[in-house]
């Protein structure tokens, strides 16, 4: 083995894939929540981030992407999958049922592939019906937990929080902005993101 490739072994990359909140779209920093987190997340190992963000992102049109785009940036080392769908689905007429059997071929596809998965519930808008949206993440957590798969749920706990909706508000209802990027990395850090890497949360 080359040095490269026994260098290339000892890395863990880690896909994210969903719609523009991955790209942290209205963040002013440029960082969202996937920049906040890997900012947050310290480990021995060294830790590869590639977001592959594409906005308003259906879960049909996610499932049919995922495979090929990852491929591209998984490497012979530990190679995972962070699953963060919006609520898209709602706006294009995707049937509740259709969004399930999107998500969770995804998550099946990557578990006969051997890579892990962690799953971001779609975090509420105002410019979608608000119980539609609560339903969706209801169900999209249902098939994480048939499957053992880590689903952070955005929803339930941003739908009321003052600073998520004063985001919301400046934003048209769409995304947030540096305060709610905020909220969302720390419910991600705080609901099994570490444990799903193996490493020690910081006090």
């Amino acid at each position: 083995m080359s040095a490269y490739a026994a260098e290339q072994t000892g890395r863990r990359r880690i896909c994210v894939i969903g719609d523009e909140l991955v790209a942290g779209v209205g963040d002013a920093r440029g960082l969202g929540w996937t920049g906040r987190v890997a900012a947050r997340t310290r480990s021995d190992e060294v830790l590869e981030y590639y977001p592959l963000p594409v906005p308003n992102e259906t879960t049909t049109a996610l499932s049919a992407r995922w495979e090929t785009e990852c491929n591209r940036r998984f490497g012979p080392g530990e190679n995972r999958l962070v699953v963060a769908p919006g609520s898209a689905d709602l706006r294009h007429g995707v049937t509740l049922a259709r969004s399930r059997l999107n998500l969770a071929n995804v998550l099946d596809d990557a578990s006969a592939r051997q890579i892990p998965t962690f799953v971001l519930g779609p975090p509420p808008r105002t410019d979608t019906d608000a119980a539609a949206q609560a339903e969706l993440s209801t169900a999209f957590s249902d098939v994480c937990s048939r499957r053992g798969v880590p689903y952070v749920e955005t929803y339930a706990p941003l739908a009321d929080h003052e600073q998520w909706l004063a985001d919301l508000a400046s934003s048209g209802g769409t995304h947030p902005e540096q305060a709610g990027y905020g909220l969302l990395t720390w419910l991600v850090l705080h609901n099994g993101w570490h444990d799903w890497l193996g490493i020690p949360q910081d006090d």
